[in-house]
């Protein structure tokens, strides 16, 4: 008896499996590219810039806590001391590039708190800094306070995250 082929039953040809390679690793790549930018997305807005907006959270109840007419605790450390601060005196600033002396703090990656000064610390991963103003110049009987917080770099080539928390206190307060 004699066994015969079928004809159309052929091996992949080695040109052909490069062919599909080619293809499948230039995929991929393309493929890497999207995920490398997810995962900087993820850590810069998900993670940073979450942690930013919860800092300067923290700040800002540790502001509102105080006496609308207090011009002395220190509020750069925590808990607050009775002297040597600002308190919710007017003065400080919104921009993180000109911090204010005694309106500025530093925190370290993990979010314990380094102190003020404006000279950052070594191991600063997290800046805060606090602005108390009148809203109005002829209403003295209302503050507002604007707390911003950023980090030292993002992850990539995005921008730095940075969280901006504004309230109002009134005297009545």
């Amino acid at each position: 008896m004699i066994e015969r082929q079928a004809g159309g039953e052929r091996g992949t040809t080695i040109l052909e499996v490069v062919v599909a390679s080619a293809i499948l690793v230039t995929l991929m790549a393309g493929l890497m590219s999207l995920a490398a930018l997810a995962i900087s997305t993820t850590e810069n807005q998900g993670h940073l810039a979450a942690r930013t907006t919860e800092y300067a959270q923290d700040k800002m109840e540790q502001l509102l806590a105080l006496v609308f007419t207090d011009s002395a605790n220190n509020t750069v450390v925590f808990p607050a001391t009775p002297t040597g601060g600002t308190g919710m005196a007017i003065g400080g600033s919104a921009d993180t590039a000109a911090p204010v002396n005694g309106y500025v703090d530093w925190l370290k990656q993990d979010g314990s708190l380094l102190g003020g000064g404006t000279t950052p610390p070594a191991d600063w991963f997290y800046e805060r800094v606090w602005m108390i103003s009148y809203p109005d110049p002829l209403d003295h009987a209302v503050k507002q306070i604007t707390v911003t917080a950023t980090v030292k770099s993002a992850v990539g080539n995005a921008l730095v995250p940075r969280s901006s928390v504004v309230a109002l206190k009134s005297s009545r307060f």
